[in-house]
């Protein structure tokens, strides 16, 4: 570390990669020293606008580079052992979401980063939009008290997808994972770990056994937070369904919390609009901010508290566990009870 600067490599920078490349050299306190992709052409195109050096492969990055920080945006099957290897050469990691391809995968991590006594992060850049903290900012100002139902929908967009994506081997899960991970965050970030998943899920195979070999790209979730309490998650990724959207409606005494693309709007009963926001959200700024904290946290540990940590990322790790299990047993699971099997410092009990 050289003046407050933190020695950073990117690994991956395909799909979002290149984004959180550009997100990076915003950061004043992060310093680009190396780029890493298999294609070996997109890395040295990318290093050449970043002035750093360029790898191919993931273990020489590694090997060859004393980094303080490493930035994940490559696929979990492409690089497991190398993020691991960087723990244990102490470099801090933030991850681009989803945490792992699934809870035990995520577990490994979090217990390796606090073995390593290193920051482990997720970068969950819906936490730094202005619409999702209007959304935030409202639910503490109880502008709408009481509510009993939550409806979600995530449509993921009619984009070409690589074929990783569709095995469940390599990808952990589909659409709810790796399309939706950002949405299940917010939910489990204002309203907390569900206390039962239900979930039902499909992909355009036509038959069982093809399907067997696909991960889903449609996906129904039903959630009880309490006796008063319940939500609706539905998920899809299917070509023909038109652009990518999100769309959260909150259900409580006499007011309508919506939250569609960029707009915030709250309603009374009878559907006036009583107060409305546009908002402005930029990707690459959100992913700066999740980075700037990031690197604070690691600059001023004692001032400056990670957000999005690996260890809190587990309850979203656990609720959509719960939903690819019930898929398999057909009943309801408890999310509680699988985020008991992971490490917790003392004092900490599983679902805080």
């Amino acid at each position: 570390m050289s003046a407050g600067r933190l020695k950073t490599a990117v690994l991956g920078l395909s799909d979002r990669g290149g984004l959180l490349l550009e997100a990076a050299q915003g950061v004043e306190s992060l310093e680009i020293t190396a780029v890493a992709d298999k294609e070996t052409n997109l890395a040295e195109k990318a290093a050449a606008e970043a002035q750093c050096d360029s790898f191919d492969d993931y273990r020489q990055l590694i090997i060859q580079n004393q980094l303080d920080c490493l930035l994940v945006a490559a696929p979990m099957h492409s690089c497991d052992e190398y993020v691991r290897m960087a723990m244990k050469n102490r470099f801090h990691v933030l991850k681009m979401a989803p945490t792992a391809r699934d809870f035990e995968e995520a577990t490994k991590f979090v217990r390796l980063a606090d073995e390593q006594e290193i920051q482990f992060a997720i970068a969950n850049p819906n936490r730094f939009a202005q619409s999702f903290l209007a959304l935030r900012r409202f639910l503490q100002e109880g502008k709408i008290e009481q509510i009993f139902l939550m409806n979600v929908f995530c449509n993921a967009g009619d984009y070409e997808r690589s074929g990783w994506q569709t095995d469940p081997k390599l990808a952990g899960g589909g659409v709810l994972l790796q399309d939706c991970y950002r949405i299940v965050d917010q939910v489990v970030w204002n309203f907390g770990v569900p206390q039962q998943v239900y979930s039902l899920s499909t992909n355009q195979a036509r038959d069982k056994q093809q399907r067997s070999y696909l991960t889903e790209d449609t996906a129904v979730l039903t959630m009880k937070f309490s006796d008063t309490f319940i939500g609706n998650f539905v998920a899809v990724r299917r070509e023909g369904t038109g652009p990518e959207e999100v769309f959260l409606r909150l259900y409580g005494k006499d007011r309508i919390l919506t939250l569609s693309g960029k707009r915030v709007t709250l309603s009374d009963g009878s559907g006036r609009v009583v107060e409305e926001l546009e908002c402005d959200d930029d990707e690459r700024e959100c992913y700066r901010q999740s980075l700037e904290r990031f690197a604070e946290s690691i600059l001023s540990p004692g001032e400056k508290k990670l957000a999005s940590s690996g260890r809190e990322n587990l309850k979203n790790m656990a609720v959509i566990e719960s939903a690819y299990l019930s898929t398999r047993t057909g009943f309801p699971e408890e999310p509680g009870r699988i985020l008991q099997m992971a490490p917790m410092p003392t004092g900490v009990t599983p679902t805080e």
